[in-house]
């Protein structure tokens, strides 16, 4: 079988990138290990940048989207039981968009779906050969009968544990890693949020997040040891200590009951360089991880899948290298200031062990700044509402 992309990785960003192609004429195949409910099934963040929501409309799949979306211009930052809004709307003009990442992935499965996309499923064994010549190709095999793709180029969009970032050689890549003291204990309730924008907080007891899905479907998070399991917390446990950490005005008007998703998330800031080799390319998780403050993660996937869709455009439209060339220094340059936005923010919110008596007044002194300034609260609004492309 041959295609002129072939795409490992079938979640939102391979998802996105076949989709966006497919619009302009060129050919991919989808090559994803897990099922179709089994990637649907998995819960993350829905908080979209204003550059995604415009690939969703370019991709034709931003309808569902904006009848069902929230737009949120602002966000409150609590601390010391008092909270403040920053306002990206009136900062930057541009608000947020919430919209589940499940339901981003739900719709680009039924555009993929109603064009013929091919999407192989259950997909074992893959292994990426030649790319660093002009004739790569994938082997992999499905229930045991092994399978080969040749294609033009390979965008590796299959997440921190695939197979794409590790078929670039050792002398070639190199790695950046920081591992953050603590995780995240993340519950999903059938319950009303407990304020119309999302909620961060910083408290003595550790930080603390009130987010949401739509009006009954709620989310949220408590900083939790990395030696924490699930089972650990019941669901009252989980909210008294939640109780705790936000202000009071939330704590007495919040909504609780049962869990309907429980689960822990370690926190990792991480970058792989260079994010070609040859013509493989890499995309979000399987180039980059940032911690979820700040909800970067799938949003620098699309920033990923903006620059490669348009770079692979000007080749087959063009007859033009320039742009896949250009890939991974382009795409970097951005990972890196999201990177630096993910560290600042979960530096300002969360508990770290090691923390003297020095740096919780430093971190004091950083919360009031930008309570009370203009310019830094535009400098975090600019960054939360996603820089350009």
């Amino acid at each position: 079988m041959r295609t002129q992309v072939a795409i490992i990785g079938g979640g939102p960003s391979g998802l996105l990138l076949s989709q966006l192609l497919h619009r302009h004429g060129i050919d991919s195949v989808v090559l994803e290990r897990k099922t179709k409910e089994y990637v649907l099934g998995r819960i993350r963040a829905g908080v979209l940048e204003q550059g995604l929501v415009r690939l969703m409309e370019e991709a034709g799949c931003g309808a569902r989207m904006q009848a069902e979306g929230f737009e949120h211009r602002g966000t409150l930052i609590a601390h010391g039981g008092e909270s403040f809004r920053v306002d990206f709307a009136g900062l930057t003009g541009k608000p947020v968009m919430i919209y589940g990442q499940t339901e981003v992935t739900r719709d680009l499965y039924a555009a993929r779906e109603s064009a013929g996309g091919r999407i192989d499923f259950n997909v074992a064994d893959v292994t990426i050969h030649d790319a660093d010549s002009d004739t790569p190709h994938v082997s992999y095999s499905i229930d045991g009968a092994p399978r080969r793709l040749d294609c033009d180029f390979i965008a590796g969009c299959d997440g921190f544990h695939g197979v794409s970032r590790q078929a670039i050689p050792l002398e070639v890549r190199r790695d950046y890693e920081k591992i953050y003291p603590f995780g995240w204990l993340g519950i999903l309730s059938k319950t009303p949020p407990v304020n119309h924008e999302l909620v961060y907080a910083n408290s003595d007891r550790g930080f603390a997040l009130c987010s949401m899905r739509n009006e009954q479907l709620s989310r949220y998070y408590i900083q939790c040891s990395l030696s924490d399991h699930p089972e650990d917390w019941t669901d009252e446990a989980f909210w008294e200590e939640l109780k705790r950490r936000i202000p009071p005005e939330q704590a007495e008007k919040l909504v609780t009951g049962p869990s309907i998703e429980k689960s822990i998330a370690p926190l990792r800031s991480f970058v792989t360089e260079p994010m070609r080799w040859g013509r493989l390319f890499l995309c979000g998780d399987a180039a980059h991880i940032v911690p979820p403050t700040g909800a970067k993660g799938l949003n620098t996937a699309a920033s990923d899948v903006n620059y490669l869709y348009r770079a692979l455009r000007e080749f087959y439209e063009k007859n033009s290298a320039q742009g896949i060339d250009a890939y991974s220094k382009k795409a970097l340059a951005r990972v890196w200031k999201a990177e630096r936005f993910s560290w600042w923010f979960s530096s300002l919110l969360h508990r770290y062990p090691e923390q003297s008596a020095f740096d919780l007044k430093i971190q004091t002194a950083e919360l009031e700044f930008l309570r009370s300034n203009r310019a830094a609260q535009q400098a975090m609004a600019e960054n939360y509402v996603g820089l350009p492309y």
